[in-house]
């Protein structure tokens, strides 16, 4: 079985601030991005959509699947087990509930595994999804991000 690629990064501007993310999937010869921006949001969040967004553009379940994300943030709390902990409090004082318990289902739907990049560094992949996450920010053409606004 092959294995299917994805490069994520998420940015903000201002902490909160506008938002977005950029995805790179590669798919042996295919790739394609995805991108979106948010009016308010995190720098946090906006990495963990890209995560969720790559997987939720999946159309197949049991795929394999390396994302490389340069967010410790994703990688630690999926990869050290934190996340794990955080649904037996039920994210008690933890942020981004909402993401996680959207993050929790597509995951165990795949074989995924985190792998953390250094960002802006000579990855150009990672390049790549941060130039669509930056501009997804930059783009005025916004969604809301209801579980940010909204404060659940």
């Amino acid at each position: 079985m092959a294995e299917l690629i994805a490069y994520t990064d998420g940015a903000s501007r201002g902490n909160p601030g506008p938002g977005g993310y950029g995805v790179v999937l590669i798919w042996g010869n295919t790739r394609k991005e995805l991108s979106q921006g948010y009016r308010k949001t995190t720098n946090n969040r906006m990495e963990l959509l890209g995560v969720i967004t790559a997987l939720e553009a999946l159309k197949k379940d049991g795929l394999a699947i390396t994302i490389f994300t340069d967010s410790k943030y994703v990688v630690d709390s999926i990869e050290k087990g934190w996340l794990w902990g955080w649904v037996k409090i039920n994210f008690k004082e933890k942020k981004n509930k909402d993401l996680w318990l959207r993050f929790i289902p597509l995951y165990r739907k795949h074989q995924v595994k985190m792998q953390w990049v250094k960002g802006h560094a000579s990855n150009p992949f990672n390049n790549r999804c941060d130039e669509l996450a930056t501009q997804a920010a930059d783009s005025g053409n916004w969604l809301v991000d209801v579980g940010f606004e909204s404060g659940i």
